[in-house]
């Protein structure tokens, strides 16, 4: 049965890569749209920079879409520049699109609706675990200003709406390099191959604290249920795997998978920026030994986004309460998640064979 006319925008990302796919193997058509669009088997690519309204306009003209699934962000140099600029990308978006033809539209956004934004990261005080119904982090944060443009845009044409709020994702992106799953593996190749202890960069309290996760499935399925699911509509939802997990327990194990000698936590954070500085030859002589798909670390690997979330000092987990009484009930272990990640990275030649690594 045909769904709908699906617009993912973001569609070589993390999120909306695998949402993406998800949503062509389920019965959507698909249209993904990005300044670069990748050939993604029944996807059509849809090219346009967001920032500029008149291109966006072009490339979406006369298409029917029913349901946008919004899955893409930009970085400036301050959050009050990030407002501005993410605000105006969202709003060419829905300036270019049929409002008389949309039924649903979904945001993805994440965490930083309880810690604050990039630039005041940790300012927000809110006790874990995390709830939906939590007071907003006093401060400019991106992601008001774009829930807060969707839901204006939903009540003015009568569209439905939801907000879905995943912990760090992870997941198989080709292409994307911040990505704390693909980082981690490339990072646990090199300790492998240079004979490196598998260090953890982060600070003592992520060691310790409890956390959890988001496998980039688990939200591809969310998105779609909340989007087709009668009373799911306008609400927002925490979007993770549904376990938790210590660090000082997960990173020991992914140093098993790979055959590593685990170094206990340094008492001060060992950023794996600076573990890596210079990295970048040791990488091609890798990538040349084992005939891997890409030479250029910095192209698989995002040290400063791993850091970012592994160096924080306060505890990260979310309550999945709601999405449960709303009827999603999937769940994902993340260490399988971690390990079946890393099992694909291996077997499409992004780092060196596992050797026989097992769960």
């Amino acid at each position: 049965m045909q769904k709908g006319n699906a617009l993912v925008v973001g569609a070589t990302g993390i999120t909306g890569g695998n949402l993406a796919q998800y949503l062509a193997a389920s019965g959507w058509t698909v249209y993904g749209l990005s300044r670069r669009p990748a050939k993604t088997a029944g996807v059509i690519p849809v090219s346009a920079d967001l920032l500029d309204a008149d291109a966006t306009k072009t490339a979406l003209d006369g298409l029917a879409i029913t349901h946008v699934f919004y899955c893409t962000w930009t970085a400036r140099d301050s959050e009050e520049e990030n407002e501005k600029a993410n605000g105006a990308m969202m709003n060419n978006l829905f300036a270019a699109l049929d409002p008389s033809r949309l039924k649903h539209t979904s945001l993805v956004t994440g965490t930083k609706q309880y810690l604050g934004s990039f630039h005041d990261y940790g300012s927000g005080k809110v006790e874990t675990p995390f709830r939906e119904s939590a007071e907003r982090v006093p401060g400019p944060n991106f992601y008001y200003t774009l829930e807060d443009i969707m839901r204006d845009v939903a009540e003015r044409y009568g569209i439905a709406w939801n907000v879905h709020r995943p912990h760090t994702v992870i997941g198989y992106a080709p292409g994307n390099a911040m990505n704390m799953g693909t980082t981690i593996a490339v990072y646990a190749s090199i300790c492998r191959e240079t004979g490196r202890a598998f260090t953890f960069p982060g600070s003592q309290e992520q060691w310790n604290f409890l956390t959890d996760m988001t496998e980039a499935l688990l939200l591809a399925r969310q998105m779609e249920w909340a989007a087709l699911a009668p009373g799911a509509e306008n609400e927002a939802f925490n979007t993770v795997n549904g376990d938790v997990f210590r660090w000082r327990r997960m990173w020991t194990e992914i140093g098993e998978y790979f055959g590593l000698e685990v170094a206990d936590c340094p008492e001060t954070p060992q950023p794996l920026e600076t573990q890596m500085e210079g990295i970048e030859d040791t990488w091609r002589e890798i990538a040349s030994k084992y005939d891997l798909v890409e030479s250029d670390v910095n192209e698989i690997a995002s040290w400063w986004h791993t850091d970012g979330d592994l160096a924080r000092t306060q505890e990260c987990v979310n309550d999945i309460n709601k999405t449960r009484d709303y009827g999603f009930t999937e769940h994902r272990e993340t260490r399988a998640a971690f390990f079946d990640l890393f099992d694909r990275l291996a077997a499409e030649k992004i780092i060196p064979p596992l050797h026989g690594a097992s769960s």
